[in-house]
């Protein structure tokens, strides 16, 4: 039986630098996606001594992985609550008025929900309110999800190690609310399958804070301290329900084609998966192969299981693999048009 755990990651004042493929070298996004924790939680627990190798082969060859990781989204807190966001998926709840096109216009650019909303949409009968949107638009301040954090462009000299020329640039830093009564970071949910891992992990998650996630960790950034929990009572409902018709992904989502989920009503969209990896074996730094995802939010008739995808570059001294371990939630819709 799995057992799911919600962990924050706090990074308190420390700024962190998340790139992503597409957004420019010197911008950053607001949150880290389920394959990049994946595989530095992964380099984390092979530097703790774990045996990579034989992990990473129980996610290719049982039948049940012996866990799945959500993408991390943005929380906040405030007077002792917390607020959690979760995609918008991309089919419309029930009760959505779909011959409004301020309605649609509207909804477009929400990107995100908070739990208690999108429970509400996409668990209930009640389904989709204009009450709900307009406190989606009114909120303000605390309860703003992009008042949860701000991003800031720094200057960055690189000086060449040979000729000690200068080469002047901008690089984009992610910065969490941080204040007393305000703050706020990233969390992400876990689905154990093997609890025996569970202490392993956390050591290695306790690394992976210290040592930082994300890109300009030479200048300090992407430290925070990790904290699990036992689901919240807030979270109780929408892990358990079982009256959905489809599945939203709170992961990205890979699967080679003879086992692909058929894409028949479903709604979704592709995102190109890349970067560089560096070695915890050899040290060395090599660009891994590209493959496409589908990303949180898309939506899905079935349930999903997902694959390692193999990203190994050539002349690699060992297979590198991205996470397309698909996480997902079952949702009510209005199996109509997507959003």
């Amino acid at each position: 039986m799995s057992n799911w755990k919600l962990v924050k990651l706090d990074f308190g004042n420390t700024p962190a630098h998340f790139g992503e493929v597409g957004i420019g070298l010197e911008e950053t996004s607001e949150r880290v996606r389920s394959d990049t924790l994946f595989s530095a939680w992964v380099i984390s627990y092979a530097r703790l001594g774990g045996d990579i190798e034989a992990l990473l082969d129980r996610f290719q060859s049982e039948k049940e992985p012996p866990f799945r990781l959500s993408s991390t989204f943005i929380y906040q807190q405030q007077n002792g609550q917390d607020i959690y966001y979760l995609p918008r998926p991309k089919k419309l709840p029930i009760n959505y008025p779909t011959d409004d096109l301020t309605i649609a216009k509207t909804c477009k650019k929400i990107e995100f929900l908070p739990l208690d909303i999108w429970e509400k949409w996409y668990q209930t009968d009640l389904g989709f309110s204009i009450s709900d949107l307009d406190k989606l638009k009114n909120r303000k301040g605390e309860e703003n999800y992009k008042d949860a954090f701000k991003i800031e462009t720094q200057p960055k000299v690189a000086i060449d190690r040979l000729t000690r020329a200068t080469n002047f640039y901008h690089t984009s830093f992610v910065h969490y609310r941080s204040e007393a009564h305000h703050k706020s970071g990233l969390y992400f949910l876990i689905q154990f399958n093997d609890l025996s891992l569970e202490n392993d992990l956390r050591a290695a998650l306790e690394l992976l804070g210290d040592e930082g996630i994300g890109g300009e960790r030479s200048s300090g950034a992407g430290r925070f301290i990790p904290s699990w929990h036992e689901r919240p009572k807030i979270w109780q409902h929408v892990i358990d329900f079982s009256q959905g018709d489809y599945y939203s992904l709170i992961s990205l989502y890979w699967d080679d084609k003879e086992n692909l989920v058929p894409l028949d009503n479903s709604s979704y969209e592709l995102q190109e998966r890349g970067g560089w990896i560096a070695s915890p074996f050899s040290g060395k730094q090599q660009r891994r192969k590209t493959v496409r995802m589908f990303t949180e939010g898309s939506t899905f008739t079935e349930k999903l299981e997902g694959k390692l995808a193999v990203v190994t570059p050539d002349r690699a001294d060992h297979p590198v693999y991205r996470s397309g371990i698909a996480l997902s939630i079952p949702i009510k819709t209005l199996q109509e048009k997507p959003l």
